[in-house]
């Protein structure tokens, strides 16, 4: 099963120009948040992207809610958080927001650990996990070289050890990869990436 997986599109038209083209490849397409900024623009965003004709599967960034994504929608994608979807026998989990709370003040959607490890501990199986924040130690440093994941999500992942676990959220990241067990760990960012991904292997 070929996936194309992104996160952290921000609205950037070129961008979202690459992956509308790279995804009439795809059997299915994976956004891992932060489609809008601020709140504000996610309508704009989606119109950019639907061009795409492949199911999509999406989770909310800190930068739009789960009921903005989910009221934005385009008619072939699903949105996740707290929640698993099933498509074509791959089972796939999403958590969106960041994860711990960010600094970024009021329009950021956030979750603290705990709030995030009650979400999580509803997966006890899953191929993929969809993730907009990294988890603690992997994928996750500053341009400072602060580590900021979150360790729900990590013990989420050592927990529920699932083929692939990608992410976005830490821009200094993109791009950076590490393992958590036996489960791979992708920091995305707004270029398609590409999985091939067995049901159940």
């Amino acid at each position: 099963m070929k996936i194309l997986a992104f996160s952290d599109l921000h609205m950037a038209r070129a961008r979202a120009a690459e992956l509308v083209a790279a995804s009439a490849e795809a059997d299915l397409v994976i956004g891992a948040g932060d489609f809008c900024n601020h709140r504000a623009g996610l309508d704009e965003a989606m119109e950019m992207l639907s061009g795409i004709t492949a199911p999509i599967i999406a989770v909310p960034g800190n930068a739009e809610s789960a009921e903005e994504l989910r009221a934005a929608a385009l008619p072939n994608m699903t949105v996740l958080h707290g929640e698993a979807t099933t498509w074509d026998d791959l089972t796939v989990f999403g958590l969106g927001y960041g994860v711990p709370t960010t600094p970024f003040g009021s329009w950021s959607c956030d979750l603290d650990e705990d709030a995030a490890a009650a979400l999580l501990s509803h997966c006890e199986m899953a191929d993929i996990l969809v993730l907009h924040s990294p988890p603690k130690g992997v994928a996750d440093l500053t341009s400072n070289d602060l580590s900021v994941g979150s360790t729900a999500i990590r013990d989420a992942i050592a927990r529920i050890q699932p083929q692939l676990a990608v992410c976005g959220h830490i821009h200094d990241s993109w791009g950076k990869t590490g393992m958590i067990g036996a489960t791979r760990v992708v920091n995305l960012g707004p270029r398609p990436n590409w999985f091939d991904i067995t049901p159940g292997s």
